[in-house]
């Protein structure tokens, strides 16, 4: 590690003392990019890694609203962007009980280099709230959004900053928080992603970051002569990135044999039923405990889901932290082949680095998992020029962003570190942030 990276990590721990995720998700990149930096004395000069790590605005309001029994209920939100220097801030909004300033930043961070590979002029930016979705009636979700965006709308704009959904944030949250900013500010303007059809949305878009996820995949394994087609895969999660990950992957010929939830996974040694799936997540909104009504051989299993199912390619489609050391050496002694990222940083430092060094082919979540974004820009290109694409257009284009990112990821690895492509993208989205912040001075 290079001193100037030792100077700035201390700097982070010391101001970011209870940001633990933040402080993982900066530590990994920094490690990764001293090569460059040593390359370059004039970064260090420039102070650009103190900049880098210090988002340009940190937003925390309150969010007031009323329940169905007239009680006045009161949450906190969040929007941090952190970086513009490629273009104007890009990044979900997550309603979830676990929010809190640190997630928000460490997601947020995550998204400068994940907007970079794209190619697209989308700088990094998250936001969200501790507001809990689940179990709200329509009336209260619609409640809280619209006092969500009160507050959010004076931060935001299609060339300032474009939220889009996340964890909690489906095509109905994204409607009210629509409704109100159009509302509050008397413009239609593309400042939201991930909209309905009907006004605005893109197709595609639903299935972005799991398709995209496969097509990253596939790139990785064809440059390492290897093949998706029979390969058997565990994924973690039953979400919208999971079930179309799952979707795509089969597609090629996989099998996938688990899904997960919070309270419990299913082991299918025939192969998932995605139909079933489906009806339990997107229709019923229940648990994975249901999966055996449908399917009477499979298994299922309460509480975390461990990584024990012997498999060819494992897929952590969750949140954060969600595949720990213990797993990693589960996998590896199983014989796993690759674990690819549809998750944010769903893999922990401890877990990334002993599957690296056990030969894993590892594909890190800022860029296997940024079909996601890269499709929402496209909807912003949409937007502003009033068009629709097909389905097939959309997918297309996503599927050569992530061809092209691969490509980035190899090229940097390649250069700095062979096959170790959390090098790779770390570099290569980097560098491309770092010559536009030294070309815009000491902003």
């Amino acid at each position: 590690m290079s001193d100037y990276v030792a100077r700035v990590l201390d700097i982070i721990k010391a101001r970011n003392a209870n940001e633990p995720e933040f402080i993982q998700a900066a530590t990994e990149v920094l490690e990764s990019i001293a090569p460059v930096l040593d390359a370059h004395p004039e970064y260090e000069a420039a102070g650009l890694l103190e900049r880098l790590v210090e988002p340009e605005r940190q937003i925390m309001f309150r969010v007031p609203w009323v329940d169905d029994n007239g009680n006045v209920q009161v949450n906190r939100g969040f929007r941090v962007q952190f970086n513009s220097a490629i273009g104007p801030y890009k990044g979900g909004c997550r309603f979830h009980p676990s929010v809190y300033l640190g997630i928000m930043k460490f997601l947020a961070f995550e998204q400068i280099f994940k907007n970079s590979l794209t190619s697209l002029p989308i700088g990094g930016a998250k936001g969200g709230s501790d507001f809990d979705p689940k179990g709200k009636s329509d009336r209260e979700v619609m409640a809280f959004c619209q006092s969500f965006m009160t507050e959010l709308s004076r931060h935001i704009g299609a060339d300032t900053d474009v939220p889009a959904g996340d964890i909690g944030v489906g095509a109905r949250e994204i409607g009210y928080l629509f409704g109100q900013y159009k509302r509050l500010k008397n413009i239609y303007e593309g400042v939201l992603t991930g909209k309905g059809l009907s006004y605005g949305g893109s197709l595609g878009r639903t299935q972005a970051t799991g398709y995209g996820l496969i097509y990253f995949t596939d790139a990785m394994f064809k440059a390492n002569g290897l093949s998706l087609e029979g390969k058997i895969c565990s994924i973690h999660g039953n979400g919208n990135v999971a079930y179309y990950a799952a979707e795509k992957v089969m597609s090629y010929g996989a099998k996938v044999v688990t899904m997960c939830d919070s309270t419990g996974w299913v082991y299918d040694p025939e192969g998932i039923d995605l139909d079933a799936v489906y009806e339990i997540r997107f229709v019923k909104r229940a648990r994975m405990s249901e999966y055996t009504n449908y399917r009477p051989n499979a298994e299922y299993h309460e509480g975390r889901y461990d990584w024990s199912v012997k498999c060819d390619i494992a897929l952590p489609c969750a949140s954060q932290n969600t595949l720990v050391l213990e797993d990693a050496e589960r996998l590896v002694k199983n014989g796993v082949i690759a674990v690819c990222e549809g998750a944010n940083m769903p893999t922990t430092l401890e877990a990334t680095e002993y599957l690296i060094k056990n030969g894993v082919l590892f594909a890190p979540g800022k860029a296997a998992n940024a079909g996601g974004v890269a499709t929402s820009a496209l909807e912003m290109s949409q937007n502003s020029q009033r068009l629709s694409w097909s389905f097939e257009e959309v997918d297309a284009k996503l599927k050569g962003i992530m061809e092209n990112i691969f490509e980035q990821v190899k090229k940097a690895s390649d250069e700095y570190e062979p096959k170790n492509y959390v090098v790779g993208a770390n570099i290569a989205g980097f560098l491309k942030i770092a010559d536009a912040m030294m070309a815009q001075g000491i902003v």
